[in-house]
């Protein structure tokens, strides 16, 4: 057991332990690996070039900051028993297991119907059967918990919540290699101000300020990294060019790409298909960031001249730019783009549109139909930070603000 209690140099919250066997083994099996194959933040690094963190070094930092947060209620009586803490830390070790390579992408183009919080469940039921006896246990309690099934819900409020550790690592590790200072939040301090009551986690009256500025940095971190346009531009620009890829392999036209790749590309692959068979489940697996870049490249000497024009502007960051819209484009103005990319590049107008979108990026920071941020006081008194805060404006913070643009890729510029 000694060498399997490893400490890991964590750039962000210092050195990190690996606590027990059982942890230890999960990290090691493949699904989790997978993870340092995976770009936290996708396509970011178009804009923040330091942001090439992996998921798994996020999944490693919001296991830490459970196990903090578990060591922090038990000092105040809160009683979270052996088993229930090392579930908690699986729970959120695994929490974002299922999913693939730059965020979102796959589950707008090669994959229908299913969620990456689905394929995250169904992961962490394949991790539960590799082990026996105790660790199998512990497992399928991790499980309970991620899904909300176990009778103390504050333990999946640490996992899933308004104010959860997933959030906490998140905002600190995001701002950290992005170079964004409004992201950092106080997350030990906010950590240390925890209780439970009545089932329920609650921050001490104390840490209000945290609390405040934690909302604060999530609504400047959305729309500063998170929906930056030339983010969302550059992962517009990947959603095409699978998309464009996809259509040429329904057609019959064979496509460079990896085996895993291949697999969703040529097959239509449904929420049915991962719950009756292990294949999908297994191909999908198999898949990280590599894949795509290293299909992307290849097509830049593909026949297909959409693909290929695509494929060449997504590698010299020749992305879809952004421009911001009063109200959606009518019929006579889509209509009229189709008509000059499909001149400008020999293209009919069918193929034209996979070279411009109307999109529209939206974020709400804070909802009160959710588990709400509830502050504790001295007397005993719970208050919902949404009127217990002096100085946010919640209106604001609640309210889910629109942003339309017209995103179009630029020939010959």
């Amino acid at each position: 057991m000694a060498n399997k209690r490893k400490i890991i140099n964590d750039p962000v919250f210092g050195f990190l332990n690996i606590p027990n066997e059982l942890i230890y083994d999960v990290l090691q099996h493949p699904y989790v690996q997978r993870l340092n194959r995976i770009r936290q933040l996708g396509l970011s690094y178009y804009v923040y070039p330091g942001a090439m963190h992996s998921r798994f070094l996020h999944s490693i930092g919001a296991m830490h900051l459970m196990s903090e947060a578990i060591q922090s209620l038990r000092q105040k009586n809160v009683e979270i028993s052996h088993d229930e803490g090392n579930a908690a830390m699986l729970g959120i070790l695994l929490h974002d297991i299922g999913h693939g390579p730059f965020s979102h992408v796959l589950e707008h183009t090669l994959v229908d119907g299913i969620t990456h919080e689905d394929i995250s469940l169904m992961m962490m039921e394949q991790i539960a059967t590799s082990f026996t006896g105790e660790k199998r246990r512990v497992m399928n309690l991790a499980i309970s918990i991620f899904r909300d099934e176990y009778d103390k819900h504050f333990l999946h409020q640490l996992i899933s919540s308004q104010l959860d550790v997933d959030r906490m690592d998140y905002l600190c590790r995001d701002s950290f290699f992005c170079g964004v200072t409004e992201g950092s939040v106080a997350s030990a301090r906010i950590i240390k101000m925890l209780n439970v009551v009545n089932d329920r986690l609650v921050v001490e009256a104390k840490g209000i300020y945290s609390v405040e500025k934690f909302l604060v940095a999530r609504r400047l971190m959305y729309w500063q990294v998170y929906l930056h346009k030339t983010s969302v531009g550059a992962e517009l620009l990947l959603i095409k060019i699978l998309s464009r890829a996809k259509q040429l392999a329904a057609a019959g036209i064979e496509l460079f790409c990896s085996p895993a790749l291949h697999y969703f590309l040529y097959n239509h692959i449904t929420n049915e298909d991962f719950r009756k068979s292990e294949e999908a489940l297994k191909m999908y697996a198999l898949l990280d960031d590599s894949d795509v870049l290293s299909a992307v490249k290849a097509w830049l000497s593909c026949s297909d001249k959409t693909l290929r024009t695509l494929a060449e502007a997504f590698t010299n960051r020749k992305l879809m730019k952004g421009q911001l819209l009063t109200e959606s484009l009518s019929d006579e103005e889509a209509n009229g783009m189709r008509k000059q990319y499909a001149t400008l590049l020999g293209i009919n107008e069918e193929e034209a549109n996979y070279f411009f979108e109307e999109h529209v990026s939206t974020s709400r920071t804070y909802s009160e139909k959710d588990d709400a941020i509830d502050i504790l006081y001295n007397d005993g008194t719970i208050r919902d930070i949404a009127e217990a805060s002096e100085i946010l404006d919640m209106a604001a913070l609640t309210r889910r603000p629109e942003k339309r643009y017209l995103y179009r890729l630029k020939i010959g510029e």
